[in-house]
């Protein structure tokens, strides 16, 4: 399993939060590239473990506060 920010990108308006299964349909109805469904489905999942964001999925996730620019100057 690897994510990128590209595929990461795709399920950041997913339905949060949300089960494994529930993601994987989400991407699925979206378009998602095949990549991300297949990440999803190689999550180890102890049954019906809900997933509160991305992060909980890929903790290396960058946020907002990662990127180094000031929204106020667009």
């Amino acid at each position: 399993m690897y994510w990128t920010l590209e595929l990461a990108s795709k399920l950041e308006d997913a339905p949060w939060p949300a089960t494994k299964d529930e993601l994987i349909d989400y991407a699925i109805r979206s378009g998602a590239p095949l990549e991300v469904i297949e990440n999803l489905q190689e999550i180890e999942d102890a049954g019906d473990e809900v997933y509160e964001s991305i992060e909980d999925i890929w903790p290396d996730y960058p946020s907002k506060d990662d990127f180094f620019f000031n929204e106020d100057e667009y």
